[in-house]
């Protein structure tokens, strides 16, 4: 694919230090690539040159990034004449601009994190290492909560010589946490997908690791992904409005799988995996409710998986092989789609009833008796535990906590404890544990406990947060053999009814407990006429939103 360009470059002589060229990518984002571009040119002199790839916008974006050129010497700017249609055309353009050793790459809705491209080239300079990866967060705008990606996934100080030597690296797609050497991209001619490709860093960072670089990795936060959900033209992962992009994130897996499979049998196993126990989950827990986008997604997936070898999901973990079975199992949406999507929930729970095959062991369901084969290996801390909440008077929710086909009572349930982690992030805020009793019914146990809205909101003020407060709701179920498997609850009753309530503190409390896409309680709560008034342009804001996609 020819791009054609027209460059606007200011020169500027660099130092001996100075060794890394950063790739900024742009289109119609005039307001936001100001921010991006002085992140880059915050890192210091290791940044030799900025290079912005204005992917022929409509906004004027062009024009503010040759307005900071004028001003910064480092910045140079490259003008496409078309739109390539995506992301990895203008990337390419960027490499080929590219003079230094190093390359980063940077979108214009996104910063660096200050001295990420310092801390990257000390650690791939000092173990010789092309690749070198750091941290990275998922800050949800406005609210300013930062979620890591893929939290555990790398060790701060790790020099991996193969990444067939650690199979689970597929799972970090993201090419903008890393730091590469343009000499190694060149030897192995690795680009990205041209054109209107979506999910283009699947197959880049697929080519990337096909090629075993040796990869360093170092603890340092190098990159913030700004997640804008309520953006009037949101980013492309999360697009998911009709099948399409589903469609896209599969074909683009797809090749990754191959080029990593051509490479490693073990990295292509691993990329499989890790579509059963990611995508899959992902996609599927955000399902929705319209029957049409269910049997396209239904039929896509199921095709696409059906070509998986039988090892690929006897290798994924419990949850996601049980999935993909009962998946390949129906053929078209079963009747419990919706008990699916809880499985895939993240934490994952598995709603009764609880049928057993012909020898007694455990399976989907009576219509699909799809083998829930590894329940029993499973630690009771990693059991998918359904557990119910409804109403039981002012400020006390009744808990009812299932079986799992036995396995809960072998470790000996004794007690419950609620808690409520703040969607802002922090530390979750903890009830005092409540003694289970069997339940009436014979079916599982039940516990009353204390579910003081007004204290939690009181508590969200002490710790700073200010107007609407959002919490998620957890509880442990703590067992006899040391255990306390934390899962979600499902609300049922008229625990969802919005409610006005008194408070001496605040003179009036808003409290709507509502149920996320994952089907599990949360909470929105409203102190005083601060809160109130948040919470009603937060609901205007959503109507606004909703209307204009």
């Amino acid at each position: 694919m020819s791009s054609s360009n027209s460059r606007s470059e200011s020169g500027a002589t660099p130092t001996a230090d100075a060794k890394v060229s950063v790739v900024v990518i742009a289109y119609d984002d005039a307001g936001l690539v100001g921010e991006a571009v002085a992140s880059a040119l915050a890192q210091g002199p290791v940044v030799a040159e900025v290079i912005a790839v204005d992917d022929a916008s409509c906004d004027g974006t062009g024009r503010v990034l040759d307005e900071l050129a004028a001003a910064h010497p480092r910045l140079r700017v490259v003008h496409r004449t078309e739109n390539s249609g995506g992301c990895g055309t203008p990337r390419n353009d960027g490499i080929a601009a590219a003079t230094s050793p190093y390359v980063l790459f940077l979108d214009s809705d996104d910063v660096l994190a200050p001295g990420a491209a310092e801390a990257l080239v000390r650690a791939a300079e000092e173990h010789r290492a092309p690749v070198t990866v750091g941290s990275c967060v998922r800050r949800e705008l406005p609210e300013g909560r930062d979620v890591p990606w893929m939290p555990g996934l790398h060790v701060p100080g790790e020099v991996i010589e193969r990444p067939a030597d650690r199979p689970e690296l597929v799972r970090d797609t993201l090419c903008v946490n890393k730091l590469y050497e343009r000499a190694f991209l060149e030897k192995h001619a690795i680009r990205f997908p041209d054109g209107r490709f979506v999910y283009e860093d699947f197959v880049f960072t697929a080519r990337v690791l096909a090629a075993a670089p040796r990869i360093a990795v170092i603890g340092d936060l190098v990159y913030v992904w700004h997640v804008r959900r309520r953006a009037a033209r949101v980013s492309i992962s999360l697009d998911r409005a009709d099948v399409g992009n589903w469609r896209s994130r599969v074909e683009a897996h797809t090749i990754a799988a191959r080029v990593l499979a051509e490479a490693s049998p073990e990295l292509g196993r691993a990329c499989r995996v890790k579509f059963l126990d990611y995508d899959l989950r992902m996609y599927l827990r955000e399902i929705g409710t319209d029957p049409l986008y269910q049997a396209a997604w239904w039929d896509l997936t199921r095709a696409y998986v059906a070509g998986f070898d039988p090892a690929d999901l006897d290798a994924a973990p419990a949850r996601a092989r049980w999935t993909a079975r009962v998946l390949l199992a129906a053929e078209t949406p079963p009747a419990d789609l919706e008990r699916l999507t809880r499985l895939a929930a993240e934490p994952a729970r598995l709603p009764p009833p609880y049928a057993t095959g012909p020898a007694g062991e455990p399976v989907w369901s009576e219509a699909l008796p799809v083998p829930l084969d590894g329940l029993d290996a499973l630690p009771a801390a990693e059991l998918p535990l359904a557990v119910d909440a409804e109403p039981a008077g002012r400020g006390v929710v009744r808990i009812r906590v299932r079986d799992l086909y036995g396995r809960l009572a072998a470790a000996g349930p004794r007690t419950v404890e609620l808690s409520f982690p703040p969607r802002a992030g922090g530390d979750p805020v903890r009830v005092r544990p409540v003694e289970l009793v069997p339940a009436a019914d014979g079916d599982g146990w039940s516990a009353e406990v204390p579910f003081r809205l007004a204290a939690l909101a009181a508590e969200g003020r002490r710790r700073g947060l200010r107007g609407l407060q959002a919490w998620d709701v957890r509880v442990g179920v703590r067992c006899a053999d040391g255990s306390c498997p934390l899962t979600s609850l499902r609300p049922l009753g008229g625990l969802l009814r919005r409610r006005a309530l008194p408070s001496s503190r605040y003179g009036v409390l808003l409290a709507q407990p509502y149920r996320t896409a994952a089907g599990a309680l949360a909470l929105r709560l409203a102190p005083g006429a601060g809160g109130a008034l948040t919470f009603v342009r937060n609901r205007l804001d959503r109507a606004r939103t909703r209307r204009s996609r």
